[in-house]
């Protein structure tokens, strides 16, 4: 009969292990049972960027990235984003299941009315130089945020987590739009809980002199569908961050401050900019040949391709070039996309791509329609960040109530120096 069981021999003693496995993984603790000597700390398992290694148990999204599989809580990606809105597939995110019609009404009416925030943070923002960068001002308010509502502390009072979800799912499209506006030099617009979560958003990002701003329905439903697809993505850099974070039991505040920083960076969340400069770089489709000549010749990165876990096509980036030609149709064409077109078609065509399995991600075209949005390159990770919230703390409250998560203490292979003396400084050589 097979047993669901990995046997271990240690060439070093001739001693053999017989370890459990569980969901096609082993314990790593079960590996310190493996030792030379009775008093040997015992064996460790190697494993830089954690490529290989699950460190915790999670229901909330499925990937698999050699078929271009997306799911949140069991359903497609592909469905939600056709049929679905940002603030339900939130609520599915958070609880689990769809919400029915009543369940959904009080959702959304808690969410909306959460949007305003207090008139000091705005003072807060107000205090950032004019040129500071908006994921700046998004990370360290956010931060500041947790000043103002001391009971998020309370993290293990169910009423109070979700009071604190609910205001950082509604206010973190205000301090996004507050620091757009801050760039701009603009006043800034406060919420008008009449309109639709995205639909705030674009008011509070273009409201200028009319009295009752009406989003362009287009753009609406585009900007919704591209927050559905950044929703969450399991266990990436910023969502580790804030379950490292949050390990150490602050509050959501603080740990999604933590989280929006490992975004900000130019290999997570800046990786749409990145894309943006790229085709911007190349400037016209004649020059793309030459642009691929230099990345097989490893003299160019080619941006937006490739991804640690899809090795396959992104299924986000399927639907967002699904959207991309309604947008242009309200925004007109975006030059860009022409560019990004052929470099797609090389791509899959190239035996030197195929066979890295660089396929088009969900940053490749995401820059090009929020460039024909009008958004600034450097609000493209604010833009990541917003919907990316509510993965963030259905992650956390996941962390929050599993048994077998303790504050977070990767181990470490010493490599430095035996034990030394001190020597005095006049005796340094």
């Amino acid at each position: 009969m097979t047993k669901n069981t990995l046997s271990i021999t240690d060439n070093r003693t001739g001693q053999t292990y017989e370890i459990p496995i569980e969901h096609d993984t082993i314990n790593a603790m079960d590996l310190r049972q493996i030792k030379v000597n009775p008093g040997d700390f015992g064996m460790m398992s190697y494993d830089p960027a954690f490529k290989n290694t699950a460190s915790t148990k999670s229901t909330i999204t499925y990937i698999d990235g050699g078929k271009g599989i997306l799911r949140y809580r069991g359903y497609p990606i592909e469905q939600l984003a056709e049929k679905s809105n940002y603030l339900e597939v939130a609520y599915l995110i958070l609880f689990g299941e769809l919400p029915t019609k009543a369940q959904y009404d009080q959702w959304e009416y808690d969410i909306l009315h959460h949007t305003f925030v207090h008139e000091n943070i705005k003072q807060l923002m107000h205090v950032f130089r004019h040129d500071a960068h908006p994921m700046g001002m998004f990370i360290a308010t956010v931060a500041a945020m947790s000043t103002f509502y001391p009971e998020g502390r309370d993290i293990m009072n169910e009423a109070e987590r979700l009071k604190q979800i609910q205001r950082l799912i509604a206010k973190v499209p205000t301090v996004a739009a507050f620091s757009y506006r801050h760039s701009r030099g603009l006043p800034y617009v406060y919420p008008d809980n009449d309109l639709s979560y995205t639909g705030n958003f674009l008011n509070m990002l273009d409201k200028m002199t009319e009295v009752k701003y009406k989003p362009n329905p287009v753009l609406e439903r585009a900007l919704d569908v591209l927050f559905i697809l950044h929703a969450d993505h399991e266990q990436n850099c910023g969502t580790a961050a804030m379950r490292v974070i949050g390990s150490s039991h602050t509050d959501p505040y603080t740990a999604m401050a933590g989280a929006a920083a490992a975004l900000y960076g130019p290999l997570h969340g800046g990786a749409n900019e990145a894309v943006l400069r790229m085709l911007l770089e190349i400037g016209d489709v004649k020059h793309v040949p030459e642009f691929i000549k230099g990345v097989k010749n490893r003299e160019r990165l080619l941006m937006g391709f490739g991804h640690r876990v899809y090795k396959n096509y992104d299924p986000r980036a399927k639907i967002i070039k699904q959207i991309a030609d309604q947008v242009f149709a309200e925004t007109g064409r975006n030059p860009l996309l022409d560019i990004a077109l052929e470099l797609e078609r090389i791509a899959l065509e190239d035996d030197f791509f195929v066979q890295r399995n660089l396929y088009p991600n969900v940053d490749f075209y995401s820059g090009i329609i929020y460039q024909a949005m009008r958004f600034p390159i450097a609000m493209f990770p604010v833009l990541f960040a917003i919907p990316r919230t509510v993965g963030w703390l259905a992650q956390w409250v996941e962390m929050l109530k599993d048994p077998d998560q303790k504050i977070a203490r990767p181990r470490q292979i010493y490599l430095g120096p035996d034990v030394r003396d001190y020597v005095p400084m006049e005796a340094r050589g």
